[in-house]
């Protein structure tokens, strides 16, 4: 009876460590992460002209959204927003692309963090500014900045109307088993390793019904894993260092669904945080669970934290990649860095 308590308790911590670190828990803190650190007076406060919505129309809540940014460009005094939908082929680029050509100096983004992230690649970099209304599933992003979930007039306020802030932007640029190259922009985490298995197993169809819940059955899947080989270099450091790891994450924000993840990371402090991950088996995911859950200080041997503006990675065998959590296919090689300040984001 003693040994069968054993297991399931051991079952039982390690699809809960499995499930924490791939960035879904529902204990959620009682402190922010505070992931805006830019001095006050480096913010901006300016007002619309122009708004524009991209809506994604597989997620519930898109009229709703359209009807609360309509209500609160009324209330402006400004013209309705001009309103463009997302495809299948197509997440936001083209969209967000458009709205440029239109003279809009305001996109709200009504979506998941995919919708978020493929307007903020086309945003980055010019005068105009992004704002999020969260409709997805996991909404990293909105999170993070403290961007109301349950409250769209409110969301819509704020993604309009907003105070401007500038956020840094990361990218990895990924080397494909195919010999083709990929430049992918990300707001929130990037990652190789066991966190992108995670997310390549997640079943999509099980993910729309009980939404974050289905990463914990893949979670509890992948991790009997094994540690893959890969050398890494800090692009501050001309050392490579060479590491047995389950999983290698790249963090613009800290807070993941509830849990401070990553407590140094800010979205504006111009660095990314590299988290390496090499537990052994469950007792060390769930070592890593007990350090991030009651926001330890200690250091401990199977999760370590860099900040860097850059790091190069390669990998003894394949392994996949993901951005925000969308799977983004299996390397060899992988280089990540971050555009400091390059979008500008309203936030409340």
């Amino acid at each position: 009876m003693q040994t069968k308590r054993a297991i399931i308790f051991s079952a039982a911590a390690a699809a809960a460590a499995a499930a924490a670190t791939s960035w879904y828990s529902v204990r959620k803190l009682s402190h922010s992460s505070q992931p805006l650190s830019r001095p006050a007076e480096e913010v901006v406060q300016t007002d619309p002209r122009k708004v524009a919505l991209i809506v994604n129309p597989s997620k519930s809540g898109g009229d709703d959204a359209e009807q609360a940014v309509t209500r609160v460009c009324a209330e402006a005094g400004m013209d309705a927003p001009l309103v463009f939908h997302t495809t299948p082929d197509n997440a936001g680029q083209d969209a967000a692309r458009k709205a440029l050509e239109a003279g809009c100096d305001t996109v709200v983004a009504a979506g998941g963090d995919g919708t978020i992230r493929a307007a903020a690649e086309v945003l980055e970099g010019t005068d105009a500014t992004l704002g999020i209304i969260p409709l997805g599933t996991g909404n990293l992003l909105a999170r993070n900045v403290e961007v109301p979930l349950d409250d769209m007039h409110t969301a819509a306020l704020v993604a309009v109307r907003g105070t401007v802030r500038p956020i840094d932007v990361g990218h990895m640029k990924l080397n494909l088993l195919d010999g083709t190259t990929a430049d992918h922009a990300f707001l929130v985490i990037a990652g190789v390793g066991t966190d992108a298995d995670l997310f390549d197993d997640t079943d999509e169809e099980m993910k729309s019904k009980v939404g974050w819940l289905a990463y914990s059955q893949a979670g509890l899947r992948q991790l009997p894993g094994r540690r893959k080989r890969v050398h890494f270099k800090l692009s501050d450091d001309s050392n490579w260092q060479t590491r047995k790891v389950r999983s290698v994450l790249f963090a613009n924000v800290g807070k993941l669904q509830g849990l401070d993840f990553v407590p140094d990371a800010r979205i504006d402090d111009g660095v990314l945080d590299a988290v390496v991950l090499s537990p052994r088996s469950a007792a060390g995911w769930t070592w890593i669970l007990l350090k991030t859950a009651f926001r330890a200080k200690n250091k401990i041997p199977v999760m370590s934290f860099y900040q860097t503006s850059g790091v190069f990675l390669r990998c003894a065998e394949p392994m996949n990649t993901q951005i925000d959590g969308d799977p983004t296919g299996q390397v060899n090689e992988l280089e990540v860095s971050v555009n400091a300040g390059s979008l500008r984001l309203r936030t409340p």
